[in-house]
């Protein structure tokens, strides 16, 4: 869940300077598949406005953390830039993709990309299902911004020595990003036949696949594994990326079911009338007794649920002790990333600047 555009910082300025220039390169290859082409590849370039970055930051901060152990004066190459903005384009196409799948209406506070191109076919006055025309380019939109990113990560690793390594690490974060999002649809129907005692474990699982590794982990890895690092270093950057990356998606399960509308840019309590099992809903359930347990089944995933009853459910889940529960255990992730980086053979102020970093995914309001 992304929020407002964050200020400024030499990394999201980098990774802008470099999307401006691919995306001035795509549409001077695209002239020849005309006006309506055009329309797609303009969509395509909005879904690549603001954010906070992070995947490019995490990327840039596992370079620094093996570069500048080797060489306090190194700067960075060309093709860090063109990782870190290749995963903030993929990162795009799985929010289109996420959107369309959750039926979410906006993202970042503006319409939702399968929501604009629906408005942009209706103002057009085109024949037919405006609404269908706009899931099924969202479909495409998503797989053009996967095919960007693959482009972008190829002109990085040209004639470089890591490249194998890089692209080994680039293709398991998308499949298990892919996998972990259809693990996280599954569960809002396969939950009814799950024991109860099962849910938080099959939640978790969700969490590690399609947040803790693609968020954070694995983004650590590429820019480490781009600078050169070696199995131990490798090693280290993992062991705090994965619990990291918990702590990040349990709070931004935590906001979407408690985060200010006008701060996370989505509606208040959307994860609710999506049907998200989350770890939260599965804490919630195993503190609730059967009567109060059933009446959360039967609201959670109601599209329609209006302000009062998501405040209720809000009031049913903190009851429960769930929240605090979720909130332990994000300092619970938080310390143990912060253990795995002591001793590591990595640049002491990298790993400081990679610390505080650590500190503003897990402490946010968006």
């Amino acid at each position: 869940m992304l929020g407002v555009v964050p200020s400024p910082t030499p990394v999201s300025e980098a990774v802008a300077g470099r999307l401006d220039l691919f995306l001035a390169r795509m549409r001077a290859e695209s002239v020849e598949y005309g006006p309506d082409a055009a329309a797609l590849l303009a969509a395509a370039a909005d879904t690549l406005v603001g954010g906070k970055r992070l995947r490019a930051r995490f990327c840039h901060a596992g370079w620094q953390t093996v570069a500048r152990f080797r060489d306090q004066s190194v700067t960075e190459p060309t093709a860090l830039w063109d990782v870190c903005a290749a995963l903030e384009i993929f990162q795009s196409a799985a929010l289109v993709h996420d959107d369309l799948i959750d039926n979410s209406d906006t993202r970042r506070g503006r319409p939702a990309a399968h929501r604009s191109l629906e408005a942009s076919h209706a103002e057009a006055r085109w024949a037919g299902d405006a609404a269908a025309f706009g899931r099924s380019a969202a479909i495409l939109l998503g797989d053009l911004l996967v095919a960007w990113s693959d482009d972008l990560l190829e002109d990085a690793l040209a004639d470089l020595t890591t490249a194998s390594s890089v692209r080994r690490e680039y293709g398991r974060m998308r499949r298990d990003v892919t996998t972990g999002q259809f693990l996280d649809i599954a569960e809002e129907s396969a939950w009814s036949v799950n024991a109860s005692d099962s849910h938080v474990e099959r939640a978790l699982r969700v969490v590690s696949l399609k947040s803790a590794r693609y968020s954070i982990e694995q983004p650590l890895v590429l820019g480490a594994a781009l600078a050169g690092a070696d199995d131990d270093q490798l090693g280290a950057l993992r062991r705090f990326g994965h619990p990291l990356g918990m702590a990040f998606q349990l709070r931004d399960d935590v906001l979407g079911v408690f985060g200010d509308a006008a701060v996370t840019g989505k509606p208040a309590g959307d994860d609710l009338r999506e049907g998200k099992r989350t770890v939260l809903v599965a804490l919630a359930r195993q503190g609730l007794d059967p009567s109060a347990r059933n009446l959360l089944d039967e609201m959670l995933g109601d599209t329609g649920l209006s302000d009062q009853q998501v405040a209720f459910l809000q009031a049913t889940i903190t009851g429960s002790g769930a929240l605090d529960r979720v909130e332990a255990m994000i300092d619970e992730y938080a310390t143990e990333a912060d253990r795995a980086l002591s001793g590591a053979r990595l640049d002491d102020a990298a790993v400081s600047a990679l610390r505080d970093l650590a500190r503003a995914a897990t402490v946010r309001a968006a």
